[in-house]
């Protein structure tokens, strides 16, 4: 049987309406309609074609970059697409490149911290494209310790300047993607310094490159810092490296908006909060967290077509074999990793609505709010990013040994996304932000202050201390409410615990150094109980489509009682659940395998991927695979000719050796 009748017949199972899905998992028809536009836009433009990245030089690479990077701008410029269409258009191109940093960092940048005439003057140009920018911040010996930067900004009063500086090697600039080549301008973060006195990191906007050649300007040493983990995969970008020598700017280029220093070298602090800054930073987050539902739902829905294809053992008196993904192994490890990129989808969704009342707070100055909002984005982007790098490979690895082919998909989707653990906030850092968070909002349980947001459920700590799950047959895992408490419980609890060990030490700094691991286990419960709680919450809204509440919340039970599963020690230690409730749950998590199992295929259809997107033949719509393997296999390079070059002055004199002694 073909394996397009495979899945044929796999959709034929659904038990609902997939159309109606589609838009659940956009968000809304609109932004479906918007989303399958500008996917089925991309997909039929030969300029946006992949195919033959992986036989790429880098200069090759690159240069196709340029190219489609250019050609995008144009159509973007021609159709007329609204900013929202341009996103989403760009999204789909799949390719790093310098326009995501000029649109994501360096233009927020200018908005965020420039002040109204820097604005005026700098973003008419940066929105024509007139000028192209980076964000020069992480440096080669400092990335996550942003107060370690070493470049310096002096300001001289006698020539109205500002002289930028590199005094070190491990100052220089280092990583910074669209620096290495094509940025003219970026906006750089180096510590301003007037009269001798250090005022911190600040923001300057610097141009790199004369607008007439591309060539640096004298004082400035830049260029890409080399080739990256993968094949392709981000290799398209130029990230680079920047020193200073002695390099001036004028006064007037020093962001401005939250401080800025006079013609007479006068630091003034700006009477605008430094805390509308978080704004932007959730924002960026929140773009991080539904990336990775994005990321993780491209492995998921090539591993699982590609499970329904394949066929392994099982066949008895010459029958058809087993279809790979009716192994309860399978299972166990593919339908865990589907429902967490829902799940994602659906935290992103929520942040999306955080970031818009985070706003609107910070824009009638009330900032109460914000170190809730700082603690859950800094949380739900390393827990997301995490668990999504690692879904990718175990995605590779459900695919047998074809999932290790290039043409996979998988091998270089795990490339380009795998630096979302490290750009934003190394992923360790930011749960010890959160863990910070979590230990005060303990401290303060005592006082009568009632924690707010996510961290709401601290505010019965006497029940969640000393509850005991009332969980008495495998149904009751399916229970809203037992299921929070779970999760509740131990979060409360494990975080708790570590305030206890802390306050056994006298220095507090120290007790936090020694329990970084403890803090971090206890980070990561507290994220974990937010997605499942918002999961939840997504259950009790208006859920159209026949079908469609069911089966989502079979994804969200999977998600929450394969967490429960895999980190039963946490709930087993803090006496959240007992082990005969643990047993309850691992049996109700195979029912929901089974209820899953005819609508796996159909749900991730509902993510409304083109080929073109998912890059990969074993993930194709049609499931023809073996064709295509073979089709991929003959257009590589290496079989362009039946014997390869180096057979006569490498193979062919072994050989003839070889034969020479086997006939002595």
């Amino acid at each position: 049987m073909e394996g397009g009748d495979h899945l044929a017949h796999e959709r034929n199972k659904a038990e609902f309406d997939v159309n109606e899905m589609k838009i659940v998992w956009a968000g809304s028809r609109h932004a479906f309609e918007v989303s399958n536009r500008m996917s089925r836009l991309v997909a039929s433009d030969p300029v946006f074609d992949k195919s033959n990245r992986a036989v790429m030089t880098r200069k090759e690479l690159f240069k196709n970059t340029l190219r489609k990077s250019a050609h995008a701008w144009k159509l973007i410029n021609e159709l007329r697409l609204s900013d929202e269409e341009s996103v989403i258009f760009k999204y789909f191109m799949d390719q790093p490149g310098f326009l995501d940093l000029h649109w994501r960092m360096f233009v927020p940048a200018i908005k965020g911290q420039g002040t109204e005439e820097q604005k005026q003057k700098w973003l008419p140009l940066a929105n024509k494209m007139q000028i192209i920018g980076c964000y020069a911040q992480t440096e080669l010996g400092h990335g996550s310790n942003v107060q370690g930067l070493e470049t310096t900004a002096t300001f001289d009063p006698q020539t109205d300047q500002f002289i930028l500086h590199s005094p070190t090697q491990t100052s220089s600039k280092w990583w910074p993607g669209g620096l290495g080549k094509v940025s003219t301008h970026a906006v750089v973060y180096a510590r301003l310094i007037t009269n001798g006195k250090d005022h911190g990191v600040h923001g300057f906007i610097v141009q790199l490159r004369n607008l007439d050649d591309h060539s640096p300007l004298p004082g400035i040493t830049i260029g890409d810092i080399g080739v990256k983990f993968g094949n392709g995969a981000y290799n398209s970008m130029d990230n680079g490296f920047l020193m200073f020598d002695k390099f001036c700017i004028p006064r007037d280029q020093m962001l401005m908006r939250l401080s800025k220093v006079t013609r007479e070298g006068k630091y003034v602090p700006s009477d605008v909060p430094r805390q509308l800054m978080y704004g932007t930073m959730v924002s960026v987050r929140q773009t991080i967290v539904s990336n990775a539902s994005v990321a993780m739902a491209r492995a998921v829905c090539i591993a699982t077509r590609y499970s329904a294809v394949r066929r392994q053992f099982g066949s008895q008196n010459g029958g058809i074999e087993t279809q790979v993904i009716d192994y309860k192994t399978q299972q166990n490890r593919l339908f865990p990793l589907l429902a967490s990129a829902y799940a994602f989808r659906f935290v992103g969704e929520w942040l999306k609505w955080l970031y818009t009342d985070v706003t609107q707070r910070l824009e009638a100055s009330d900032f109460a709010t914000l170190p809730e909002a700082h603690a859950c984005t800094a949380g739900l982007k390393s827990m997301t990013t995490s668990a999504t790098s690692d879904g990718i490979e175990e995605c590779r690895k459900l695919c047998g040994g074809h999932g290790y082919l290039w043409c996979s998909g998988l091998p270089e989707l795990f490339a380009v996304y795998v630096p979302a653990c490290t750009y934003e906030g190394d992923n360790v850092v930011l749960q010890l932000q959160v863990a910070r968070f979590l230990m005060k909002t303990v401290a303060q349980l005592s006082s009568g202050k009632a924690p707010a947001g996510t961290t709401a459920y601290m505010g019965r700590a006497k029940h969640l201390l000393h509850c005991h799950s009332s969980i008495r047959k495998a149904e009751d895992w399916l229970n809203p409410a037992m299921v929070l408490e779970a999760f509740e419980a131990r979060a409360l609890r494990m975080a708790v615990s570590c305030a206890n060990n802390l306050s056994k030490f006298e220095n507090q700094e120290q007790g936090f150094s020694e329990l970084l691991a403890d803090l971090v286990e206890a980070a990561i419960a507290h994220c974990q109980l937010i997605v499942v709680s918002k999961f939840i919450a997504k259950l009790e809204g208006d859920i159209k489509g026949k079908g469609v509440k069911n089966q989502l919340k079979n994804l969200c039970y999977i998600y929450a009682l394969h967490l429960i599963h895999k980190h039963l020690g946490d709930f087993l230690s803090t006496n959240t659940i007992t082990p005969e409730q643990a047993s309850l749950a691992n049996n109700q998590l195979r029912s929901l395998y089974s209820q899953l199992r005819p609508n796996a295929v159909a749900l991730v259809d509902a993510f409304d991927y083109t080929d073109h997107y998912l890059g990969s033949v074993l993930g194709r719509y049609d499931g023809n695979v073996y064709p295509k393997l073979f089709e991929e296999a003959l257009k590589d390079p290496l079989n362009d000719s039946v014997v390869p070059d180096g057979y006569h002055e490498y193979i062919r004199p072994f050989i003839k050796q070889h034969l020479r002694s086997a006939r002595l």
